[in-house]
């Protein structure tokens, strides 16, 4: 199996970003592969989610990235077996101002995940909401992209966005950069605006939408609170059910 790089990403926030981030991680760990997980959002959620404290870290990937430390001395185990973190806190905003000065900014991620990837089968990546120098870190750093979309009527309009923003990165900085594919979150079969979304998505992506669809789930919604994953805290929740088959096709693809 290729070893791969995955950014979670949109730039819309409150789309089930980092969420999904920390459950396929979990997800993927859980089916024996070793994950290494990369939070690059300043909020630090995927960190907190992964039971990590945020106030107790000696070093996190902000330290990292501006070159005060390595990779190894920020990497952390979490209570997951087989899932690792590179954590992040409130101090990362600070990159975005600080990154912008260094050469070859946009590369630094990806320097020093190459040193240490291939011990790992995969990296996922959580992303900011916005495209910026941290952003661009981790696209630059990624083989691929996947997008959580809500099920909400602007999606389709946003998608078309990143779409054009990840043709550009491939064309002027990774020309290997790919969409790993869509997956649906807060999906509500109740609602017609739901099913309308998913239609309409599909239709214009064809083969890049996931058959996976991560519901609305009260259980999902709690596990942050909790600091930990859906397959700790809930396993057998609709919500767990849905990243476990998530992560099966993202395996699926590269096998």
């Amino acid at each position: 199996m290729k070893r791969k790089v995955i950014a979670i990403v949109n730039q819309k926030g409150g789309v089930g970003k980092t969420t999904t981030t920390i459950n396929l991680s979990a997800k993927l760990a859980e089916k024996n592969k070793k994950v290494l997980t990369a939070d690059m959002d300043p909020q630090g959620n995927t960190t907190t989610g992964l039971g990590v404290n945020k106030s107790e870290l000696s070093g996190t990937i902000y330290d990292m990235l501006i070159g005060n430390t390595y990779l190894e001395n920020i990497r952390i185990k979490t209570g997951v077996t087989g899932l690792d973190l590179l954590p992040a806190n409130v101090d990362l905003a600070g990159a975005e101002v600080e990154l912008l000065e260094m050469e070859n900014r946009q590369y630094i991620l990806s320097k020093y995940l190459n040193n240490i990837k291939y011990l790992y089968d995969y990296v996922i990546i959580d992303c900011p909401p916005s495209l910026n120098i941290l952003t661009l870190n981790a696209l630059c750093a990624a083989d691929s992209v996947l997008v959580p979309i809500q099920c909400e009527f602007y999606a389709l309009e946003g998608f078309r966005q990143l779409k054009d923003t990840v043709e550009r990165i491939k064309k002027h900085l990774n020309k290997n950069l790919r969409i790993e594919g869509v997956v649906f979150t807060m999906f509500d079969a109740r609602t017609n605006l739901s099913i309308q979304v998913v239609d309409n998505v599909k239709k214009f992506l064809d083969d890049d939408v996931f058959t996976a669809v991560v519901p609305r789930n009260v259980k999902l919604a709690e596990a942050p609170s909790y600091s930990a994953p859906i397959n700790q805290y809930a396993p057998k929740s609709k919500g767990a059910e849905a990243y476990g088959y998530l992560a099966e096709l993202v395996m699926g693809r590269e096998e």
